[in-house]
């Protein structure tokens, strides 16, 4: 099977030496192997992305020496496809609109009455839908108050069984993602989330190989899922470490003097990237 590794950043800012490590990691597992390494531009965020630092990613990516295939998928312009996977789900019944914001729902969690479930981060979503009544969800969508779609976890594991997926570093991995309550798959001004886009791409592309950082390890749990409701296939995975400062704390878009371009400008090479970040 031919190795198909991406890179995969959102036009929010500069690149920096995370990123980097990230996209040359991706590109270089993808050269040894033989196989073919993909840009994609996670683009549906319209009020943060920027043309520009579209441009941006490509020039940095020129200069560290990456070269990917044409043309490039800009998830912008593929609604439809996340639309098509969301039609599916619904079609199963798996998916329910939740008119309340995150306050509200950070509220209720809390109540001294409610017992939420805990996943890794704290207090999970379950049943969202359930904490208004039913009259007034309706009266809400009948009056066309925007709603996030909440995939309803419980059945949606129940559809799916048990489910594994591979992880390089770590081996088979079982996956849990009940754990993540009822995630949100789409809104009104985001029509789809990052779960849902990513695994949708990753399939559509042909992607064998997902390399990323590992604070994206736990997200696997939930693409996993998707994978197996939406009859997708599922790649390997490979999650890096993430880089840091010399105090620890992890390189950010907000480092404008650890940007690729800044460093380009301050008149560094692609080796001396490459060896600064340790490849």
């Amino acid at each position: 099977m031919t190795v198909v590794t991406r890179f995969a950043p959102s036009p929010t800012g500069l690149l920096h030496l995370g990123h980097a490590y990230s996209a040359l990691l991706s590109h270089d597992a993808a050269r040894a192997a033989g196989g073919r390494f993909l840009l994609r531009v996670e683009d549906i965020d319209r009020a943060r992305c920027r043309e520009e630092f579209v441009t941006a990613i490509d020039d940095d990516l020129g200069w560290l020496g990456l070269d990917w295939e044409r043309p490039v998928r800009r998830q912008s312009a593929h609604m439809a496809d996340y639309q098509a996977a969301l039609d599916r789900l619904d079609a199963m019944g798996l998916l329910y609109p939740c008119f309340l914001s995150r306050r509200e729902l950070d509220a209720a969690l809390s109540a001294p009455h409610h017992r939420p479930m805990m996943g890794p981060e704290g207090p999970v979503v379950v049943d969202a839908d359930r904490l208004l009544p039913e009259a007034e969800r309706a009266a809400r969508l009948a009056a066309g108050e925007p709603y996030a779609l909440r995939l309803r976890m419980r059945d949606a594991v129940a559809r799916a069984g048990a489910l594994t997926w591979h992880d390089d570093g770590h081996g088979r991995q079982t996956a849990d993602p009940a754990a993540f309550g009822d995630v949100v798959l789409a809104r009104k001004d985001t029509p789809a989330s990052y779960h849902l886009a990513v695994t949708v791409d990753d399939a559509l592309q042909g992607v064998t190989l997902v390399v990323r950082g590992e604070d994206l390890f736990q997200a696997t749990h939930v693409h996993r899922l998707l994978q197996a409701l939406l009859d997708l296939p599922t790649p390997r995975y490979r999650h890096h470490r993430l880089l840091t400062d010399p105090e620890g704390r992890r390189y950010a878009k907000r480092d404008r003097s650890l940007t690729l371009r800044a460093l380009r400008e301050a008149g560094g090479t692609p080796s001396e990237i490459r060896a600064m970040i340790g490849l």
